[in-house]
């Protein structure tokens, strides 16, 4: 129900006495001697009952989504939204009325092509199912945030115009930087790694920039990632362990701050185990009947593996370790027992690639032979092998895609439905 304004805002809703609510005009429902309006705000709808002659021909010239202030008496009625009706109403219009919008958004679901949603983006987020998918990213981000905060982590923030563009092999955005060539931050992986030699447990909530020529309903130019890196870890399973405590604290904070927007859209909030399910990325391939060669896996490989998981573990969970140098950056840490796989791993979530974490070099000399087997130039990277020739503890992290699980969580068919204003190879607008 849209807040009730008072001396101060009251905690809980008053269930009866005079109130003052601000919000938007939903739906208008004139019968023969009375007025309906349902009036729409951050927390909810509330029903004004209009009687009175002169506010009902008021009303009738304020169309839907114009915002008004309402003066009245707060009375119980089961029947009404929230159980409280306002009667004897005065309406104050606090904008202009307002133009017909290009989605009916008084309608139970909004009934939109995806194209046409977010060509209206700033209208179409209105629409209260809408909204809950955005109020359970939100959530995501403070139970990240929390659990972080809890765990001694410090939050940090950095560049996201960088000098270089070789560190994820992936395409990158450049720009014209004073005259000289910079480009959009793939991640901000090698700066993590520079201040957990300096705070030892850092994470960072930003986007970032792919300029890989993706036009699937799963990838994007643009995205918020979830980053996490952290100090004196003994392999990369300490690291999927802390990732395990970090998406039971998310799942944890959505259903405490949003769970009315999981019930709106009908997700199903998954359990997180106490040890999520591992296998070697060898096994992986074995399962999915791939070549033993095969340096990745397909998306029909993840979605098998997804589905094995929950057969085998009850588990939407999946680790896939060890996956082959030759698909992992090159301050990946080997696998010791054998150098041709990595202490690395991808998290599937309900069969979809979600994180992509691991345990990094953390020696300079071992930075130096990775480089070159590369073919790279070590000068190319002069800031970043410095925190490595000056003591670096033993290291690792990974990185949410928040839109990606915002997206898989509420089982849409598309990243865009979990993205605010999309980026991708057709759309800069809105």
């Amino acid at each position: 129900m849209p807040r009730m304004l008072c001396s101060a805002l009251p905690t809980t809703r008053p269930r009866s006495g005079p109130v003052t609510i601000e919000g938007w005009i939903h739906r208008r429902r004139q019968l023969a001697h009375v007025t309906f309006v349902v009036l729409r705000d951050r927390s909810g709808f509330a029903q004004v009952v209009v009687t009175d002659p002169q506010v009902r021909e008021q009303v009738s010239g304020l169309p839907e989504e114009t915002v008004v202030r309402v003066t009245g008496t707060a009375l119980e009625n089961a029947k009404a939204p929230g159980g409280i009706e306002i009667v004897d109403p005065a309406v104050h219009p606090l904008s202009a009325p307002a133009e017909p919008p290009p989605v009916e958004l008084w309608r139970p679901g909004l009934g939109l092509t995806l194209p046409t949603a977010l060509d209206h983006a700033a209208i179409s987020w209105r629409h209260p199912t809408r909204q809950a998918v955005w109020q359970i990213a939100a959530a995501s981000m403070s139970g990240f945030r929390r659990h972080l905060d809890g765990a001694g982590f410090t939050e940090v923030t950095t560049p996201k115009i960088v000098g270089q563009s070789t560190e994820s092999g992936a395409n990158v955005f450049a720009l014209d930087y004073f005259g000289s060539t910079a480009y959009l931050a793939q991640s901000p992986q090698l700066y993590k790694q520079m201040l957990t030699g300096v705070f030892e447990r850092v994470y960072e909530v930003g986007p970032v920039f792919r300029a890989e020529p993706h036009d699937t309903a799963r990838h994007l130019a643009e995205y918020v990632s979830l980053d996490v890196e952290f100090g004196f870890i003994r392999d990369h399973r300490d690291v999927l362990a802390r990732l395990r405590d970090v998406l039971a604290a998310m799942v944890d904070t959505i259903a405490e701050k949003a769970g009315a927007a999981v019930r709106t859209v009908g997700a199903e909030l998954p359990f997180v185990p106490e040890q999520i399910p591992v296998i070697h990325f060898r096994e992986a391939l074995e399962l999915v009947g791939a070549a033993p060669t095969e340096p990745d896996l397909a998306p029909e490989h993840e979605r098998f593996l997804g589905q094995w998981a929950k057969s085998r573990f009850d588990s939407d969970f999946l680790a896939v370790e060890g996956y082959p140098a030759v698909k992992r950056p090159f301050y990946t840490h080997p696998q010791p027992s054998d150098p041709r796989w990595t202490n690395s791993f991808d998290l599937l979530f309900r069969g979809l690639e979600l994180v992509t974490g691991g345990q990094r070099l953390h020696n300079h000399a071992d930075y130096l032979e990775a480089l070159a087997a590369r073919g790279e130039d070590p000068a190319e990277y002069g800031p970043y092998l410095e925190a490595m020739r000056h003591g670096m503890p033993p290291h690792g992290g990974f990185a949410i895609g928040l839109e990606r699980w915002v997206s898989r969580l509420i089982e849409a068919d598309n990243i865009r439905q979990a993205t605010l204003f999309p980026r991708d190879l057709h759309r800069l607008r809105p």
